[in-house]
């Protein structure tokens, strides 16, 4: 195995961002990087290349693709100055779940950020991994593997944790609706968030009356946070 698929087996990226090379336009873009299953990538209008841009890279749930991931917060983006990547995992769901590890998934996200870095001047202090049921477990996984790219975690309706190594202190935003019946709360958050802060963490944690979803309430407050840096 080679020194680089090694680096994905333990479900760590590669890519960082740094100096823009090649001028990217604004508005959303299919970055080519996949016929079947792409990644999709939402710069607002008013991005501006000689301000560092908050981003967000976003995960779906289990059966979606990058365009549900997406959608998650695309409505206030304009308004934020959020840039939006998401991509979708190579089968129905992320890796470290279907594959019982990493490997495909953070290969391809890592292409997907690169090709972001490449074109995009980005807020290193304000660079988020994020994502809704399934793709908040992938979130929070990912994120506590690579701490020191991601500043912020956004996990909504997440079912569990699989750091491979602990790396870094992201901070960390967690919803959870009284009603799931997809990821039952008494199982899911309320175990992880306990276990979050034995582990020295302090997760900003909201639980809200609803089942499996995200309110719009909830996706802007965990913006303004993310924002507030």
């Amino acid at each position: 195995m080679s020194k680089e698929k090694d680096t994905y087996h333990k479900g760590r990226l590669q890519a960082r961002p740094g100096k823009v090379t090649t001028a990217g336009p604004v508005g959303l873009q299919h970055l080519g990087l996949d016929a079947k299953r792409d990644a999709l990538l939402y710069v607002p209008a008013g991005y501006n290349p000689a301000k560092p841009a908050p981003m967000a890279l976003m995960f779906h749930g289990a059966g979606g693709r990058a365009e549900t991931g997406l959608n998650y917060l695309q409505p206030l983006a304009e308004q934020t100055g959020l840039i939006l990547l998401a991509t979708s995992s190579r089968r129905s769901t992320w890796d470290v779940i279907t594959f019982e590890g990493y490997g495909p998934d953070i290969e391809f996200v890592d292409q997907a950020l690169a090709f972001t870095f490449e074109r995009y001047a980005i807020d290193v202090s304000r660079l988020a991994v994020g994502g809704f049921s399934d793709g908040a477990s992938y979130a929070l996984s990912v994120g506590l593997t690579n701490g020191d790219l991601f500043s912020h975690i956004l996990a909504f309706s997440p079912g569990f944790i699989a750091p491979s190594v602990w790396h870094g202190k992201p901070a960390i935003f967690i919803t959870h609706g009284l009603e799931d019946k997809v990821l039952p709360i008494d199982a899911c958050s309320r175990k992880l968030v306990p276990g979050l802060k034995a582990k020295g963490y302090n997760p900003v944690y909201h639980e809200f009356d609803g089942p499996h979803t995200i309110p719009v309430s909830l996706a802007f407050e965990a913006l303004e946070w993310l924002l507030d840096g």
